[in-house]
């Protein structure tokens, strides 16, 4: 009896289709991919035997090109514990301000776009990046030099909400750019918050806004955040937060620029979901055995799935429902990765055989993680390609008799 692959081989050669039909030619990348060259060296081709081949390489040679870690940033220093640390005002910040009591100065006040509040009969009081106690010290000075008071009276300056500030974010992020944190309307709070001084600032962190550019990248130094402000420059380490520990997390002010180094190496430590971490990854998909009807049952237009990341191209596969089902007319299927290195901006195709993938017990030193924007697509076995090789030769020769009556 003739095997499915020499029946397929035998209708492709009867309708002059032997290239459509035959094995795609592997991907052609730039760089040394198949050595593990790539950005991951997940992205190398498995060898064809393990015997002789050490297993579970990817971790250290991923590790060999990794730049040294920026040991001087240390865990905050002294200058980010007193330059950073605490409660900072920013612009548009609303401050209720006390004197005793003295209804001429009592009130609610915002800082002004210069930075700086203003309160009746004084001049500008400097707000911006300072602390509550700073503003109140200030303050007290500013009514004794100025003749309202013989001696300084006691004074409150406190948060009453901290507005949206707009920093920029660059280096070492999946989307960096320009970005707006912070901002929370008075639905997210309830009745007596609403009422009460204070207000939250995790909204403002320095975490919150490498979450919003999409989080680091595998890439990055956490070891030396660079964090610039007024003029200066701090070298934060956030490590931290990957480890279980408590990391330099401050709170951020309008103006400020973040700047996240890359080691030039992929950290696969960094590929777990974390407080820096993308949100997730969403997948551009393609599994289609019959070509669609439409728009809406191919899903074109949206992305079709959404997965934890940290997330490895085959678990990817077998959640697009790659694999799986009837032997006969679903195994050797293959699947192809389109990813893009984030560092170069270089493309990459990665072909995995999924059978000899699922059996493989090194399998995870060939199973390359998953990156926002990647996208999979899904290969018929050859049983399947030969159903739909049969389903040309009967559509030609139907469309024949019809043309010969």
């Amino acid at each position: 009896m003739a095997s499915a692959r020499t029946i397929l081989l035998g209708t492709c050669l009867s309708l002059g289709l032997t290239a459509g039909c035959g094995p795609a030619p592997s991907p052609e990348n730039i760089g040394q991919i198949r050595a593990g060259g790539g950005y991951q060296a997940q992205y190398r081709d498995p060898v064809t035997s393990t015997q002789s081949e050490p297993l579970l390489l990817s971790e250290r040679m991923n590790a060999e090109k990794c730049r040294p870690v920026d040991r001087a940033g240390g865990k905050g220093g002294g200058l980010v514990a007193t330059a950073l640390r605490g409660e900072r005002l920013s612009r548009n910040d609303l401050v209720d301000i006390r004197v005793s009591d003295d209804e001429t100065f009592n009130g609610d006040y915002v800082v002004s776009r210069d930075g700086s509040l203003k309160l009746p009969f004084l001049p500008p009081i400097p707000a911006q990046g300072q602390r509550p106690e700073d503003v109140e010290a200030a303050l007290a000075r500013l009514l004794v030099s100025e003749g309202f008071y013989d001696e300084a009276p006691r004074i409150s300056v406190r948060l009453a909400d901290f507005a949206s500030i707009s920093v920029a974010v660059s280096g070492a992020v999946f989307e960096p750019h320009a970005i707006e944190i912070g901002n929370s309307g008075a639905d997210d709070r309830d009745t007596l918050r609403q009422n009460a001084l204070g207000a939250s600032t995790e909204a403002r962190n320095l975490s919150a806004a490498l979450r919003s550019v999409g989080g680091v990248r595998p890439d990055a130094d956490l070891s030396a955040v660079e964090l610039r402000r007024g003029g200066k420059s701090y070298h934060l380490d956030m490590r931290g937060v990957f480890e279980g520990q408590h990391a330099v997390d401050v709170m951020l002010l309008t103006g400020d620029e973040i700047t996240v180094p890359s080691r030039q190496c992929f950290q696969d430590d960094l590929m777990r979901p974390g407080p820096v971490s993308p949100p997730g990854v969403s997948l551009f998909l393609s599994n289609l055995t019959q070509p669609a009807t439409g728009n809406a049952p191919s899903a074109i237009g949206r992305e079709v799935r959404e997965m934890p990341y940290g997330t490895r191209f085959m678990q990817a596969v077998i959640d697009t429902n790659c694999v799986g089902g009837a032997r006969a007319t679903s195994a050797h299927r293959s699947a192809i990765l389109f990813t893009r290195n984030p560092m170069t901006g270089v493309s990459t195709v990665i072909e995995r055989n999924i059978e000899d993938m699922l059996r493989r017990a090194d399998r995870d030193d060939y199973d390359p993680y998953l990156l926002p924007g990647d996208s999979i697509a899904c290969y018929d076995s050859s049983v399947t390609n030969l159903a739909e090789a049969a389903g040309v030769v009967g559509a030609v020769a139907a469309a024949g008799t019809v043309l010969g009556q």
